[in-house]
């Protein structure tokens, strides 16, 4: 995908317990860190499939994250030691479609275990997002679906915490039968990160159901999961390019909106430049604030991991959308 994007992923962190679900972080990709280790080496893409891995894994698994912290993953180039990290590890976990030499890093590996987490929850195609390219392939069939159809289909499954768990539940399927020997923890780790997404799920639910508002403007349009599954409607910004300014036509759009949907607040990303939400705020008269895609934990981040980070997300949109 030609989308201009930053994903981070987390510095690295010593091994947690096997049943150890708290605030554990993605591995960086470190030599220190790099295959063929006595546990159950796991590679993956970027920072939801680290953390995953990591929290499903715990104890017994070694994990590695190919996206270092700062690299754009939609031009990452695969170095010739990230291969043979791939061919050494007992496990691959990536979202197809989302880095294109990720992809065709795995398809060209011997990699027994190749875990592809588009095809453990189903994707869809959000109309106004920069992934949508438009056209009939969007309707392909969930497996062996077209390189076009993928492309067409917004990847930020794991900021619906219920698609994340769909995706969990198929990671800890893969761990099972991969590493017999410890399938056991998996399926009792999987149960329990399960459960942790379950009660976030819950606590959006709870906190978006009476707001004064459903609408929320973003920067970028990484919010259509999430949007959908409370009721909620994302208005993007940008298109494909999250740094572009909008036009002069879509400020005064964007503004007539804000006055007949209560708009209070535009959103920007921690990892992106917050100019062109800065520009609509200030010349629509409202606030910014930061809602954080996720797509990787730095400095700038509200929450040392996923979930805390979610919290502060939710936090930040009961307070933009005048939770009661």
């Amino acid at each position: 995908m030609n989308v201009r994007r930053r994903l981070i992923s987390a510095s690295a962190v010593s091994a947690a317990t096997a049943l150890g679900l708290g605030a554990l972080s993605a591995c960086s990709s470190d030599s220190a860190a790099t295959g063929n280790t006595d546990k159950f080496d796991v590679v993956a893409s970027f920072y939801p499939m680290a953390f995953l891995a990591e929290q499903i894994g715990g104890g017994h698994a070694n994990v590695t994250s190919l996206t270092e912290p700062g690299q754009e993953p939609h031009d990452l180039e695969i170095s010739t030691k990230q291969r043979a990290q791939l061919e050494e590890a007992d496990a691959a976990l990536y979202l197809k479609g989302l880095q294109p030499a990720v992809d065709e890093a795995v398809s060209q590996t011997g990699v027994k275990t190749k875990i592809d987490a588009a095809t453990l929850t189903t994707l869809e195609d959000h109309g106004n997002t920069e992934h949508d390219h438009g056209g009939e392939e969007g309707h392909a069939e969930e497996e062996g679906h077209s390189e076009e159809a993928e492309h067409a289909r917004d990847p930020h499954i794991w900021l619906d915490p219920v698609k994340y768990a769909e995706v969990a539940q198929g990671v800890g399927k893969a761990f099972e039968k991969a590493d017999p020997d410890h399938a056991a923890d998996y399926k009792k780790n999987t149960a329990v990160l399960v459960q942790k997404l379950n009660g976030l799920n819950g606590d959006f639910e709870n906190g978006l159901k009476d707001t004064k508002t459903k609408v929320f403007f973003t920067n970028h349009a990484a919010f259509g999961y999430l949007a959908e599954r409370y009721g909620l409607t994302q208005e993007a910004i940008s298109g494909l390019d999250p740094e572009s300014e909008p036009s002069a036509a879509r400020v005064r759009e964007l503004q007539q909106e804000a006055k007949a949907d209560g708009v209070t607040t535009v959103f920007y990303e921690t990892l992106v430049s917050d100019k062109t939400a800065k520009t609509l705020a200030r010349d629509a008269k409202l606030k910014t604030d930061v809602l954080d895609p996720l797509e990787g934990i730095t400095d700038k981040s509200r929450g040392d991991d996923y979930f805390q980070v979610m919290e502060a997300n939710l936090k930040a949109l009961q307070t933009a959308l005048g939770a009661k």
